[in-house]
């Protein structure tokens, strides 16, 4: 079983690498390598999660140690549980639908091949840290994720935001990987090891501040990767780059990857209630903060983009209440509405040749699949039943009620913080997604356009996407399932009377509020517009004057030193010495006569000194 783990991620590297080497010609060798590939490898991870939790085969196989330094090890090898197979799964199954979904979006593109290696290593990393067993490992898929995104964001090289938005993308999650680094370090060296489950068992031996300070080290990392607050702004921005990428960013890789990673170690983090706390702090903020920005957004990618913030911070509330089943829970269901979300939207542009919703409207009879694909995407994002996000949303919710009422694994204020944040961030949510619906797909076209025929292999991956979107909650909860495959049977995920009536009225209200202002007047948006939150709280505008104008000023009086005053001295003492060899230099006029004149001369000047004195 372990061959075949090593496959489905060995699988798209291959891809990825022989995809690197191919000419950009070769369009349609490249799209058969990387869709082959990823198709082959989704098999595989179906496979091996059904041997996994059918077999109960677990645990670390074909560990290579390919480092010693001193008594700590570094292995290559993989870890094959229900955590690491379900997410594989997700991961293999929607970078196959983006892969499928490219080759006729980027159809007139000519960097189509370098784009597809691009991707197929972009999975193969979220693969790697899914599936890693040492956390070394684990790092290294992360540091690939990083340049992968930043290659991918700044794909359009001829748009002018691409390349900012690549650069903002790399250097915003690199600060908070400085800190993730340092946490795996620290882990390591505290414990002797990097064996992630090693780690995890022993957690009961180590030293409460040494893996407080290693949690909290890590959480700046999660916080780049996932973008939460403060870390969260490259995201919105990332937008520039091609659809298919953002659907695979915000659905299971990148953002995905630090809510992984706190799941995966987890019983690190509930070693002191500190790491939690802050975490819920992070979630609280985040959610509300991201549904906020959604709300006034115009560009319909930023809509999502900011709704992907807000879900996120859901998955941490989760993991900050004590319950990853519900976290990850919500992380597979979102997996599947946010990407079917991200590609209608891509079918919409495709047709338009837009992206503001402004330009839009009564897209509805002349885009049947993608109106319903989208509603079926919005309404899971919402949480309306039976949905696979209300049964996720309400696992979330629930598991942050039972926290608050004290008989839940968290501290009772951190339940109370995530669900109070998280009520309001339902409302929130139904607000904006009913605004998206309606100013898309309903009232009268605002620009008229020709639509451009959107091609099927785009419709058919919606298609597929909507299977999940429509039936991976309700089957997510039978049996409870899921739980046994985390190891964690005792958990109940469904739904609590109170959150439920509660989030379903918030959820009724806003969407009666949104779609009677829009019927007063449906060419006019229904939410007025407030720039501080279509600039999300100025805080892009904060970041540049407490972070990025001192580092620049630094970094000018830090060349102007090393030119004027490190090099000036070096070119100084060089000019000064050039010039005494040239002074020097004209004494040496060849002439006898001219030398013993001199020699005499200076004699008697001496001799006349010496009598004087």
């Amino acid at each position: 079983m372990s061959e075949i783990g090593w496959l489905v991620l060995a699988l798209p590297l291959g891809a990825a690498l022989a995809g690197f080497l191919l000419p950009q010609r070769a369009r349609r060798l490249a799209a058969i390598l990387s869709v082959g590939a990823l198709a082959v490898s989704t098999v595989l991870s179906m496979g091996l999660a059904v041997r996994v939790v059918g077999e109960q085969e677990r645990g670390l196989d074909s560990a290579v140690t390919i480092a010693k330094f001193g008594e700590l090890q570094v292995r290559a090898g993989i870890h094959l549980d229900g955590l690491s197979v379900v997410v594989a799964v997700a991961v293999c199954v929607v970078a196959l639908l983006v892969q499928v979904y490219s080759v006729a979006y980027l159809r007139d593109d000519d960097s189509y091949p370098r784009y597809a290696a691009e991707v197929s290593l972009f999975t193969s990393a979220m693969l790697i840290v899914v599936l890693a067993a040492d956390l070394i490992m684990l790092v290294v898929g992360w540091e690939i994720m990083g340049v992968c995104s930043y290659l991918l964001i700044g794909h359009y090289r001829d748009v002018p935001e691409a390349r900012p938005a690549a650069v903002k993308a790399f250097v915003v999650t690199r600060v908070g990987d400085i800190g993730f680094l340092l946490g795996v370090l620290v882990i390591g060296i505290g414990a002797g090891s990097f064996d992630i489950m090693m780690v995890t068992a022993n957690v009961g031996g180590l030293p409460a501040e040494t893996v407080v300070i290693a949690c909290l080290l890590l959480l700046a990392g999660v916080a780049g990767k996932s973008a939460q607050f403060p870390l969260h702004t490259w995201l919105p921005d990332a937008m520039v780059g091609p659809t298919p990428i953002s659907a695979l960013i915000h659905a299971a890789t990148m953002v995905a990857a630090g809510i992984y990673v706190v799941a995966r170690l987890f019983p690190l983090f509930g070693v002191d209630a500190l790491p939690l706390t802050v975490l819920g702090v992070i979630a609280a903020i985040t959610m509300l903060l991201g549904a906020l920005a959604a709300l006034a957004q115009d560009d319909i990618k930023r809509v999502l983009a900011w709704s992907t913030v807000s879900q996120i911070a859901y998955m941490s509330g989760g993991l900050a209440v004590g319950v990853p089943a519900a976290a990850v829970f919500h992380l597979l269901t979102h997996a599947a509405f946010k990407a079917l979300l991200f590609l209608a939207a891509g079918c919409v542009l495709y047709a338009t040749g837009r992206a503001l919703m402004s330009q839009m409207g009564g897209l509805r009879d002349a885009m049947p699949l993608t109106f319903v694909a989208m509603t079926c995407g919005l309404a899971a994002l919402i949480g309306l039943p039976p949905l696979s996000g209300f049964l996720s949303k309400e696992a979330v919710l629930g598991a942050a009620y039972e926290t608050a009422r004290g008989s839940g694994e968290g501290t009772a204020w951190v339940g109370w913080l995530v669900l109070v944040a998280g009520l309001l961030t339902v409302g929130l949510t139904a607000a904006y997604a009913t605004r998206l619906w309606l100013r898309t797909f309903f009232g009268t076209a605002r620009e008229k356009t020709a639509l451009k025929p959107v091609p099927r292999l785009m419709l058919g991956s919606l298609v597929v996407l909507a299977v999940p979107t429509l039936a991976l909650g309700p089957i997510g909860l039978r049996s409870q399932w899921l739980p046994n495959w985390l190891g964690a049977p005792d958990v109940a995920l469904r739904p609590e009377a109170v959150t439920t009536v509660l989030s379903m009225v918030l959820s009724a209200a806003a969407i009666a509020a949104v779609a009677a202002v829009w019927r007063r007047a449906p060419d006019r948006d229904p939410v007025p517009s407030r720039a501080i939150l279509a600039r999300a709280f100025y805080l892009d505008e904060i970041q540049d004057f407490l972070v990025v104008r001192p580092y620049r000023w630094l970094a000018t009086e830090v060349r102007d030193y090393d030119l004027y005053v490190v090099d000036g001295a070096v070119e100084g003492y060089g000019n000064a010495a050039g010039t005494a060899s040239n002074l020097l230099s004209r004494l040496q006029t060849g002439n006898v006569q001219t030398y013993a004149t001199v020699v005499l001369g200076t004699a008697a000047v001496l001799a006349i000194v010496a009598v004087l004195l």
